[in-house]
């Protein structure tokens, strides 16, 4: 299976994850918040930046079908934690895109983004606010 992950425990609430088929490695740490070092990306800051990387990534493949220029396109990503239950309450994201998009284009690729397979997945547990910039 390509799409297997092995996550080890290494102590002091830090893991690393590898990802079976190319063998990149990734660590976690708490957050400073949860008794953490926060030296790392925490779990639920993957989470919030794999909506990120989810959007960029089907924008980039509609792009490529469209023949739309999005490189550069940048997402900056704010994760909003709550309480009782402690978890993701809200992720705001600006999707700001570096080269001119024409309104036909606009259309589709924010179409694709909203649809992308991390966004399905949240979309009824977590407030998703996205806001498109075209420079």
């Amino acid at each position: 299976m390509n799409n297997q992950i092995e996550i080890i425990y290494e102590g002091n609430l830090r893991t690393k994850a590898v990802h079976i088929a190319s063998g990149s490695e990734l660590l976690t740490d708490a957050p400073i918040d949860n008794k953490g070092k926060g030296e790392k990306f925490s779990p639920t800051d993957l989470v919030a930046t794999a909506l990120g990387s989810c959007m960029l990534t089907i924008m980039g493949i509609t792009a490529n079908v469209h023949n739309i220029d999005v490189k550069g396109t940048k997402v900056k990503v704010e994760k909003i934690m709550g309480t009782d239950p402690r978890r993701i309450a809200q992720i705001n994201m600006e999707i700001i895109f570096k080269s001119q998009i024409r309104s036909k284009d606009k259309v589709i690729l924010e179409r694709a983004a909203k649809h992308c397979p991390v966004a399905k997945t949240l979309e009824d547990n977590i407030e998703e606010n996205i806001k498109f910039i075209y420079l």
